[in-house]
Order: C-alpha cells, then sequence, then structure tokens
C-alpha cells in the first residue's frame, strides 16, 4: 500500500508558477512510475506528466509541454511537478498518482492516489 500526499497549490494570477510536491510514504518509491493528473470541473481526469522509476525524464501532456517539468527525489520519497506560465485553463484539481507500469499515461494504469491539491490560476 502506497500513501500519497500533495502539497503546494494554491491561488496564483495568470503567468505565475507554482510547485507541487507529493510524498510518499512506500519504501519501494523508487520501484514505481510517478504522474501527475488533473481533473478540472465537469471534466474527466486528464494526464499531465510522468516520470519513470529511476529516470530523471519526463513524458508531458502536449497542453503543458514547456511549461510544466516533473521530477523526483528517491532519497525523499518526494515527486515534484515545477508549473510556469499557468493560464487559466490549468484551473484544476491535481492529483499524484503511482503506477506499476513503467510508461503509464491513462489513470486506471496507476494504482494508488493522493487526495488531490488545488490550483486556481486567476486572469
Amino acid at each position: 500500500q502506497v500513501q500519497l500526499v500533495e502539497s503546494g497549490g494554491g491561488l496564483v494570477q495568470a503567468g505565475g508558477s507554482l510547485r507541487l510536491s507529493c510524498a510518499a510514504s512506500a519504501r519501494t518509491f523508487s520501484s514505481y512510475t510517478m504522474g501527475w493528473f488533473r481533473q478540472a470541473p465537469g471534466q474527466e481526469r486528464e494526464f499531465v506528466a510522468t516520470i519513470r522509476r529511476t529516470n530523471t525524464i519526463g513524458y508531458y501532456a502536449d497542453s503543458v509541454k514547456g511549461r510544466f517539468t516533473i521530477s523526483r527525489d528517491n532519497a525523499k520519497n518526494t515527486v515534484y511537478l515545477q508549473m510556469n506560465s499557468l493560464n487559466s485553463e490549468d484551473t484544476a484539481v491535481y492529483y499524484c498518482a503511482a503506477s506499476g507500469v513503467v510508461n503509464a499515461r491513462t489513470p486506471g494504469t496507476y494504482d494508488y492516489w493522493g487526495q488531490g491539491t488545488q490550483v486556481t490560476v486567476s486572469s
């Protein structure tokens, strides 16, 4: 069982930045692919970014590519999402998730989820 706790959400003006963090309870954190998803009101949960177990390379949705950066610190059991140049379309609840699948990019391939953190971008 893996417990995930997100933090770092909040209210930011358009063009601003936020850094989300996700702390994991698992001692085997480095064995999981980690991902970030988001869900806006009335919308389905959508993929944002993912990073493989011991990799430093992130994979991104087209909508955030070049603005968001995913990273992980396996020594701290933590994954991060640096979000720059935010706009109103980035407003959503952001979820951290863990998967045993190497290149997981859909919600159904993730086994564990955090409770989410709200990001609101004001224009």
